[in-house]
């Protein structure tokens, strides 16, 4: 018998960080981390990390809402906002569809548009993510 894909709800004050968060008017890099707590099915807030306090390797979680500063070729300067997502690894089965099957929903609730999945999360640094921008720019 297989189990069936579980769709996690996204928690209220998780939706309303994530709609000021978009609208944030500060220049630097920062990022919301989110996981799922299991027992509530619900998306919740795991960490909010400006760019004084991390780097790429604190990026390494499995859903990421991340604001980037944007240097463009012709020196214009954007700040798109990058949902990243990794299936967590070495966790139970179950565990990984509550996080594959909750990720459409958190993108549609966030209402994110820059959707990147990455398998190896050592593989996520600037250089990756610049890549993944330039398709959009």
């Amino acid at each position: 018998m297989s189990e069936s894909l579980v769709v996690c709800d996204v928690a209220e004050d998780l939706v309303e960080k994530l709609r000021k968060f978009r609208f944030r008017k500060e220049t630097n890099n920062a990022a919301i981390i989110m996981k799922i707590d299991k027992d509530k099915r619900l998306v919740v807030l795991d960490e909010e990390l400006e760019s004084s306090n991390f780097s790429f390797f604190n990026l390494r979680k499995t859903f990421i809402v991340y604001s980037y500063k944007y240097q463009h070729d012709d020196g214009r300067v954007s700040y798109p906002l990058c949902f990243i997502f990794s299936s967590p690894v070495g966790c139970k089965p179950e565990q990984q569809m509550m996080y594959a099957g909750s990720k459409n929903k958190l993108v549609q609730t966030a209402e994110l548009t820059k959707v990147f999945e990455i398998r190896n999360t050592e593989d996520l640094t600037e250089e990756w993510l610049r890549e993944k921008l330039g398709f959009f720019h």
